[in-house]
């Protein structure tokens, strides 16, 4: 008998795999796909669109005809701030450019001069700070300004996610986790596109809005819409949770989100490093960041350097000891324009004064809390949980301090294996045609 499973197409930078799922959600099976980069006509790298869409669609024919598996729904996730622009064929017609392609100046000075709006209040109605193409709006903005000709060839812009499900789907919408990510696309305030949007003509290119998940039923397979990555990982903690709580995702950066904190962001939270977003529902979720990974490890070398020891020394260390004035001494060096400190300098921390390397640690850790604690509470309300994922959530010094810092909160990890891509899973089982298929065969 063919075991019943559903498929997520998880896309990253790097790594693109899709995950097998059973019913009762456990992964039973992973692909892995590396695709090597191109360039687009500029020379500057970006996705191979023409690989990427193929192994979509070779996995995809697989799965269905997999004598194994009974295929009942399938969902993407992926990076954002990036467009597939489809021509009148509804094929891709220009490369898949990459967001860390740099944006002109004298384009991006144009841009804010025809805004009739203040730069700082523009970048606080659509909850994005300037950051070049990773607006991925101001990649539409800069084809219809420089390359009128492929401009105009462009029938529809798909967000990648929505590109990935357009393939098996054929069905062009726009979804709010991708529209909502500091793509300047987006008023906040007024809950619409903003309106630049509509005076480019720009919205003419973009496929519809839909709340709904699922964007077709595709030979009685359900085909989502997919999703933002980043909203697709939250996912699995709010089904975890009905009530308030953080969630600390860890790693290069540590940024904290807040799903239940509907407050506008204002000019002062934008300088400090914290952004709004959308939820798959057009609800906002508010989010602060840390360059907390990269700060711990440029330090540990240093700490492993001066005191002569291994990198990793610090893995033993279990107990985090109370913290002391000289903790307040901490200076990050990688940090500057970041963080709640943006305007801080960089220095050198001094280690002179410290005598192992594990005492240098527990005062860089606490440093560090000081700084992550600050970024926490310029968006934390009076949420009593606070979920930590990623690489430090298994870091018992930094767990200890954590919950040192926040008292009154209780500090939970839940180890969820990727969370991602549950999240997409989890997405697809809220859609319309889900929910009419549960009462069918119930």
């Amino acid at each position: 008998m063919k075991k019943s499973i559903y498929a997520v197409f998880d896309v990253g930078k790097t790594n693109k795999k899709v995950l097998l799922f059973d019913e009762d959600r456990q992964i039973i099976d992973e692909h892995q796909q590396v695709c090597l980069e191109t360039v687009d006509e500029e020379g500057f790298p970006c996705e191979t669109l023409t690989r990427l869409s193929q192994w979509v669609q070779d996995r995809w024919h697989a799965l269905r005809h997999n004598p194994h598996y009974n295929l009942k729904g399938v969902n993407f996730t992926s990076y954002g701030a990036s467009f597939v622009h489809l021509g009148a064929n509804g094929q891709p017609i220009l490369p898949l450019y990459n967001y860390l392609k740099p944006m002109p100046p004298a384009l991006m000075t144009q841009f804010y001069a025809e805004l009739d709006q203040d730069p700082v209040d523009f970048a606080t109605a659509t909850c994005s700070p300037q950051m070049g193409m990773l607006n991925s709006g101001m990649q539409l903005y800069w084809l219809k300004r420089t390359k009128p000709e492929h401009y105009a060839r462009i029938r529809t812009s798909l967000h990648l996610p929505q590109y990935l499900s357009y393939l098996i789907s054929g069905e062009a919408f726009s979804d709010y986790t991708s529209v909502g990510c500091h793509t300047g696309l987006w008023d906040f305030k007024r809950n619409q596109y903003h309106d630049w949007v509509y005076r480019e003509g720009i919205d003419d290119k973009l496929a519809p809005l839909t709340k709904d998940s699922i964007a077709s039923v595709v030979d009685g397979i359900l085909v989502g819409v997919g999703l933002h990555d980043s909203s697709a990982a939250l996912l699995p903690y709010i089904q975890q949770d009905a009530k308030p709580f953080l969630l600390i995702s860890t790693g290069t950066w540590a940024v904290t989100l807040s799903p239940f904190n509907r407050e506008p962001l204002t000019p002062e939270l934008l300088r400090r490093d914290c952004l709004s977003f959308l939820s798959p529902k057009g609800e906002m979720t508010k989010a602060s960041r840390v360059f907390f990974g990269r700060e711990h490890d440029f330090q540990v070398q240093r700490i492993a350097h001066h005191f002569h020891v291994k990198p990793d020394f610090y893995h033993s260390l279990m107990l985090a000891r109370p913290y002391d004035e000289a903790s307040h001494d901490f200076q990050p060096w990688c940090m500057r324009g970041t963080g709640p400190f943006p305007e801080r300098q960089a220095k050198e921390w001094d280690l002179s004064g410290f005598t192992t390397a594990g005492d240098a640690y527990h005062h860089l850790m606490h440093g560090l809390m000081d700084i992550l604690t600050e970024s926490i509470n310029l968006i934390r309300r009076d949420e009593k949980l606070i979920y930590v994922d990623g690489g430090f959530a298994r870091n018992p010094l930094f767990m200890q301090i954590l919950g040192w810092n926040f008292p009154d909160a209780k500090i939970k990890t839940l180890e969820v294996p990727q969370a991602t891509a549950l999240g997409a899973l989890i997405h697809l089982e809220q859609g319309e045609a889900w929910k009419k298929t549960q009462l069918l065969f119930s």
